[in-house]
């Protein structure tokens, strides 16, 4: 039985994965920021695997509430076999944290990056999957710039950046930590209400050729569990094939810099 700890779990791809995990008999662990969606999606998980998972909240736009967060993880898991860092989202508007980072860069990369670091000897033998997007090809990270530029936001482009970050932290991560197996993947455009905007919440919920949450899920619990001798330490994958991502999210000397800066902005 495996331990996994799967965040941005209380819906969409988070929670199919979760259940899908919780059927297989791993023990499941939780992570959501609504309460009354992390409390919808432990009665879910229960229902699909027969035992209650454990389950916290942690607003990841607060760098203490992910310490918090790791805290206690570390005090609930002595060894994490899988974490999947599945959080995220788009931001509407140009929005700094009370940490003073922007929040997309934040919120999607920030702090499941400060949130992996501190429980890396939880994970040591085991393995990061990291929820990216092909959007990573509409925005890179500026890593002398995670503060943002009000003048210069799009939400696209942010967004974009973030997921370009996913894709570099997950390469670096395979460079730096040998003893962490690490991927990303795209999860699909997924049927969600996601995003910001009407018109955009529409599209991610009525376009027609949309992939399902449980879809999506299916792929992150096949990159949680597939051997590893079958996969590519920090590959980056659109459904179970290997790509290469777009030119700056496949920049090793960019991931090289982006992990010194964001270090230095979690603290870490």
């Amino acid at each position: 039985m495996a331990t996994i700890v799967v965040t941005g779990a209380s819906s969409g791809v988070g929670l199919a994965a979760a259940e899908r995990f919780a059927a297989r008999g791993d023990e499941v662990v939780l992570v959501g920021r609504d309460p009354g969606r992390l409390a919808t999606a432990v009665e879910r998980v229960t229902a699909a695997g027969g035992r209650e998972p454990a389950a916290f909240r942690a607003d990841f736009e607060s760098l203490a509430e992910v310490r918090a967060l790791a805290d206690q993880l570390r005090a609930a898991c002595p060894r994490i076999d899988v974490l999947a860092n599945n959080a995220g989202g788009m931001v509407g508007e140009f929005r700094r944290t009370g940490d003073g980072l922007e929040a997309t860069i934040q919120g999607n990369h920030l702090a499941p990056f400060l949130l992996t670091g501190l429980l890396r000897e939880q994970l040591r033998g085991g393995r990061v999957v990291n929820t990216a997007s092909r959007a990573h090809r509409h925005g890179s990270p500026d890593p002398e710039r995670l503060a943002g530029d009000p003048e210069r936001y799009s939400s696209w482009q942010a967004y974009g950046a973030s997921k370009a970050a996913n894709i570099l932290f997950t390469a670096e991560a395979a460079r730096r930590w040998p003893e962490v197996f690490s991927v990303s993947f795209h999860p699909g455009v997924v049927r969600t209400n996601f995003g910001t905007g009407r018109v955009t919440r529409l599209f991610y919920r009525y376009a027609p050729f949309l992939v399902t949450p449980e879809k999506a899920g299916e792929l992150l619990v096949w990159l949680a569990t597939t051997p590893e001798a079958e996969l590519v330490d920090g590959g980056y994958y659109v459904g179970r094939t290997v790509t290469r991502p777009a030119a700056h999210a496949g920049d090793s000397a960019l991931a090289a810099r982006l992990w010194e800066a964001s270090a230095k902005a979690v603290g870490n």
